[in-house]
């Protein structure tokens, strides 16, 4: 078996295919979105993710004043929308003014029109855990209102026989998620 060495700072390639998400938060009349990879799920019930955000950016700036955030699951046509506002500061231009967007459910956040998935967020806050979110750029949030493109959510669960997800390779490049295997006891 032939092996390569991956730069340390590479590590996070390996690891980095789950599906991009986009990250868009208001605070007043400021609001921004932007790309983010590094999303997981942490709990169930309430849900909760962690979210790798990195403090200097504009969307972290407007998080960090308002508490609130939506995550959205972007679909295979929003491929080059995803590079351009990962690649960009809201600080500069109003990235969302070019793009379609419905309010929350529940929350004061715009959402991304055309993506496959929505999660409305509040940022949970403790003394350990903000701590270690100064530490990491990490942060938990509660998942407090959640919807998804028919097309992408059957009964209890994704189908991605319709619809494809995005993951991010680094680099701008992206992989297509493709055929599902069902593995049983």
């Amino acid at each position: 078996m032939a092996r390569t060495q991956v730069p340390l700072p590479l590590v996070y390639r390996l690891l980095n295919h789950g599906p991009a998400t986009l990250v868009s938060t208001r605070d007043g009349d400021r609001a921004n979105v932007m790309a983010a990879q590094w999303v997981m799920p942490v709990d169930f019930d309430p849900p909760k993710l962690a979210v790798v955000l990195d403090r200097t950016t504009y969307t972290r700036k407007l998080i960090d004043a308002s508490g609130v955030l939506a995550i959205q699951i972007p679909e295979r046509a929003q491929a080059q929308l995803t590079q351009e506002v990962g690649s960009t500061s809201g600080a500069d231009r109003d990235k969302l003014a070019a793009i379609e967007t419905f309010p929350g459910d529940v929350l004061d956040v715009p959402l991304v029109a055309g993506c496959l998935a929505w999660l409305e967020c509040r940022v949970a806050h403790s003394p350990a855990l903000d701590e270690v979110a100064r530490e990491l750029d990490l942060f938990v949030v509660d998942v407090v209102a959640a919807s998804a493109d028919d097309r992408y959510w059957r009964g209890k669960g994704i189908a991605l026989d319709t619809v494809q997800t995005i993951h991010h390779l680094g680099g701008g490049r992206y992989v297509l998620s493709g055929e599902s295997v069902e593995a049983r006891r």
